[in-house]
């Protein structure tokens, strides 16, 4: 079984990295980057390290690999299975780990079924640097049973999502909506309140509420106090807008918060529930989809 890389950056530095610890035998890599200038030296330090095989042609991987791992930027994905699509081994395991898209996924899947290989929408869950091989990952595609058959043994932590590519990924994307948001909200929030020098206040405040509650409890208080109190919540808010403008902060975060409760009440929610909080967050969704 030999294990080949497409982009040879962080994420298959680490996990060849810890691979090889594991007892892998041969890992192939090709980079597009291997002879720049700048980057090059970096890839062919990494390669050394990790005791992996540096290719200077992409086919001296496609032509070996029995498992490819393709890590390559978003954006590049599509087009590089184009690319690989003609060279890959029959019978292989093309793994996707880029941050694509379902329907970019899709689309890849539909380009390597091409040469009968099964293909894996891999979605890395972690921090490489810290988990290496180990990282998390939610998987989905016709290729999915094979590749943790294959990898489970070296330590590889693969769960299957389903036998759809995009599923895993659509996961991961989702994930991001709430992580990427929640952070982008605090640093607002965070600077309002270092501004008016209320920090400690405002912190504390919002712990007392927060702590002692599940996740999952508190997501389901939020999203259900909100569907019934929607106008006004997005009432308060503009306060809050017109706080931050009038101290020169910038109030992204607060304006589409705003305008989302405002898209939540034209739901008119608080009649369908005739003003009573609903019980669970899945009332409110279904009623917002007409479900």
């Amino acid at each position: 079984m030999q294990l080949g890389f497409i982009g040879f950056g962080e994420a298959a530095f680490e996990m060849s990295s810890g691979l090889k610890e594991q007892g892998f035998g041969t890992i192939l890599a090709y980079d597009s980057m291997w002879n720049h200038p700048v980057f090059g030296s970096l890839v062919k330090e990494r390669a050394s390290k990790a005791k992996v095989e540096l290719k200077t042609e992409s086919e001296g991987v496609l032509d070996q690999a029995d498992i490819l791992i393709v890590a390559v930027p978003a954006d590049k994905a599509y087009e590089v299975s184009g690319t690989l699509t003609p060279h890959l081994k029959k019978g292989c395991i093309y793994v996707d780990v880029s941050a694509s898209n379902p329907e970019i996924k899709r689309k890849i899947s539909g380009n390597v079924k091409k040469k009968e290989v099964s293909f894996v929408d891999a979605a890395m869950m972690g921090p490489l640097p810290v988990y290496r091989h180990k990282v998390p990952i939610l998987a989905s595609g016709d290729g999915t049973d094979a590749l943790i058959r294959h990898m489970s043994s070296y330590g590889m932590e693969i769960s299957k999502v389903s036998e759809n590519p995009g599923d895993a990924s659509a996961v991961k994307l989702i994930r991001s909506i709430y992580m990427k948001g929640t952070a982008a909200l605090l640093i607002e929030m965070l600077e309002a309140a270092h501004r008016f020098q209320v920090e400690d206040l405002v912190v504390g405040s919002i712990s007392e509420t927060m702590d002692g509650k599940s996740f999952e409890q508190s997501m389901n208080r939020l999203v259900t106090g909100t569907s019934v109190h929607a106008v006004r919540r997005a009432t308060e808010l503009e306060g809050s807008i017109q706080m931050l403008e009038a101290a020169g902060l910038d109030s992204l975060m607060s304006q589409a918060a705003r305008d989302k409760l405002r898209l939540l009440s034209d739901f008119n929610l608080k009649e369908k529930f005739e003003g009573k909080t609903p019980a669970k967050w899945l009332d409110v969704i279904t009623a917002m989809q007409g479900q």
